[in-house]
Formats: C-alpha cells, sequence, structure tokens
C-alpha cells in the first residue's frame, strides 16, 4: 500500500494527514501556528509535532511516505522558500515538496487543473491557473501592500466602527452591544482607554460580529460589502492576467470568513465582478478541509491518477461540512 502525508499550516493552526492510495484518512495531527512568518522555530515545531501524530495516529513511519506535500501560509515568494526547502527537508521525507497554501485550497476545491481560488482566513490571498498551467498570486501580503480585510483587519474595522460612532463620527452601530461585551467592558470610553493603557488590539474573534448584526446594522455590512468588493477585485485581476475571461472554470471560496460565516453578505459582491471579469465561471465554497488538497497534490506528484473514489473517501473524511468546528481563522 502506497501512503501520504498532506500537511496544511496556517497562521493559527496545522492540520496534518495521512491517507492511503485510496484517499481513507488514517490518521491526523493538529498543533499550532504553521506559518514561518510568524517565527520560524515555532512554524518548524508544529509542522513536526502535527505530522508525527498523524504518522502515529495511522501506525506509519516517515520512511512509510511516498510523498509529503507542505500547503504552507506565507510560502509567497523566493525569500520564503530559502527558509521553507532546508526546514522542510531536515525533517527526512524522501519525496516531498511546498507550496503556498492557496494552491493546496484550489486543488482541494476543484477537480479542474485550472481555477482560481480566493482565501479569506485571517488573511487574505488569491491564487489562480489557467488552462496552460501559468499561474499567478495576487494579494497576501497585508493590508499594506495593497489587501483588505481578513479575520484580523475585520476584527479592526469592527473596533473602529464602535470607536467611531461613540466618538459621534458615524451613526450609532448594534456592533457596539456585542463588542462591549466581548471586550468585557461596560461602556465605551473605558474600553477606549483601557486598550489605550494596557496596548491591547482588537482579537481576531469581533470578525465574526460582523455576521451576527449584518441584518440589521448598515455599518456591519457595509464592511463586509467591502470585503466581498476586495476579494472580487483581486480574483478579477487574476482571470485578466492570465487571460482567463473565456475559460470555465470554478473560483474556490475558502478561509474561515467564507466558509463559517454568512455568505450572502460577502459572496455576492464577489460574483458580481468575477462574473463580469469570466461570465462562464461559477463559485464554489471549498466544502475539504484544505489539507485534502495537499494530499491530492502528493499524489499528482507521485504519479498516480487520482479517481473518483479518492474524491468519495476524502469528502467522507475531510469534509468541513461533517466536521465540529470553531468559528476560527485559519
Amino acid at each position: 500500500m502506497t501512503y501520504y502525508l498532506g500537511i496544511d499550516g496556517g497562521g493559527s493552526k496545522t492540520l496534518a494527514v495521512v491517507s492511503d492510495g485510496t484517499g481513507r484518512i488514517l490518521g491526523r495531527g493538529m498543533s499550532g501556528c504553521g506559518n514561518h512568518q510568524l517565527g520560524v522555530e515555532l512554524a518548524d515545531r508544529n509542522m513536526r509535532e502535527a505530522a508525527e501524530t498523524a504518522l502515529a495516529a495511522a501506525g506509519l513511519k516517515r520512511d512509510d511516505i511516498a510523498y509529503a506535500m507542505f500547503g504552507l501560509a506565507g510560502a509567497d515568494r523566493e525569500a520564503d522558500f530559502q527558509i521553507l526547502r532546508p526546514m522542510v527537508a531536515a525533517m527526512g521525507y524522501a519525496k516531498h515538496d511546498i507550496v503556498c497554501d492557496t494552491v493546496i485550497g484550489l486543488r482541494a476545491g476543484t477537480r479542474q487543473s485550472d481555477g482560481v481560488v480566493l482565501i479569506c482566513g485571517s488573511g487574505t490571498n488569491c491564487y489562480g491557473m489557467n488552462a496552460a498551467g501559468e499561474e499567478l498570486q495576487v494579494g497576501g501580503f497585508g493590508y499594506e501592500f495593497g489587501d483588505f480585510g481578513g479575520g484580523v483587519e475585520l476584527a479592526k474595522e469592527a473596533f473602529r466602527a464602535v470607536i467611531r460612532a461613540w466618538e459621534g463620527r458615524e451613526k450609532p452601530t448594534a456592533l457596539t452591544e456585542l463588542v462591549l461585551d466581548a471586550a468585557g467592558y461596560d461602556n465605551v470610553s473605558d474600553m477606549f482607554h483601557g486598550f489605550l493603557d494596557e496596548g491591547k488590539r482588537a482579537p481576531h474573534t469581533f470578525a465574526k460580529l460582523l455576521f451576527q448584526v449584518a441584518d440589521r446594522d448598515v455599518m456591519a455590512r457595509s464592511i463586509l460589502e467591502r470585503q466581498g468588493m476586495e476579494l472580487g477585485r483581486a480574483a478579477s485581476a487574476v482571470i485578466h492576467k492570465l487571460n482567463m475571461e473565456a475559460d470555465t472554470f470554478e473560483v474556490v471560496l475558502a478561509g474561515s470568513i467564507l466558509t463559517r460565516g454568512d455568505g450572502q453578505y460577502v459572496v455576492p459582491f464577489i460574483e458580481r465582478q468575477v462574473k463580469e471579469a469570466a461570465p462562464n465561471c461559477r463559485l464554489r465554497t471549498l466544502g475539504l478541509e484544505p489539507a485534502a488538497g495537499a494530499l491530492l497534490l502528493a499524489m499528482d506528484r507521485d504519479g498516480m491518477a487520482v479517481e473518483t473514489k479518492v474524491y468519495e473517501n476524502l469528502e467522507r473524511d475531510l469534509s468541513v461540512k461533517e466536521r465540529n468546528v470553531e468559528w476560527v481563522m485559519d
């Protein structure tokens, strides 16, 4: 039997999964941050821990793995790979590769070789591959480098909305009550001064509060609408630069903001723009853990023809919808 290891290393968690050649999941391992940009030693330790836990659960050793695929947040530029290549090589897998987490998200979300993936978890990113195999990434480097949103930035926007409403720069918002409760304050004045005096920052969990009041709050809806518009712009840029306007493909939506939040406040604004750019494309919310994409890429790189049964097993064992997962940032 042939065995594969797939790792999804994100900003807050790392998931490692081991499967056989039919896509049956034999072992899982979970640990913390797998993004080297947030700490090289931390990411190394967490990836090793997750992988070793998955291998132990499967009753296997590193030498049993035919191919290991690492899909990592922060694997964006050559400068990143210069750090990651020796780190992963030292883990001892004879055949392995490293790709950005956007790549495994796309592979998990569509059975086509071409397509576009939008990720909106703790941050945002967009990646596409056309039918000729040409690739492009747009975004993924934060607000200063052109991005908007993701859970971390949306949390700040929710906090800002409450402060601005309190100061009179904006109209009152239903976010105020929820943010105060989540932050543990009785009034905005105390929260304002408490955050300043103690050097606090808006926790990423504030992001989900936007969805909780969006049905009755204009400010929350406007923030989420902007998120959708910005994601749509990123996807449209990829589509145009890869000359995919006339192609038929899927735009995969991944990350907690898009898969755990109420899509009606974000997704229509994405769809409006990508449909203008490529009328034949179709939006698809990622139904599998991105780690499934790492397994599929490992099988691809190993020369295995991925059959329908593999997808069926992965959908059974790694379906996001079938797992009781907390609303967290990826």
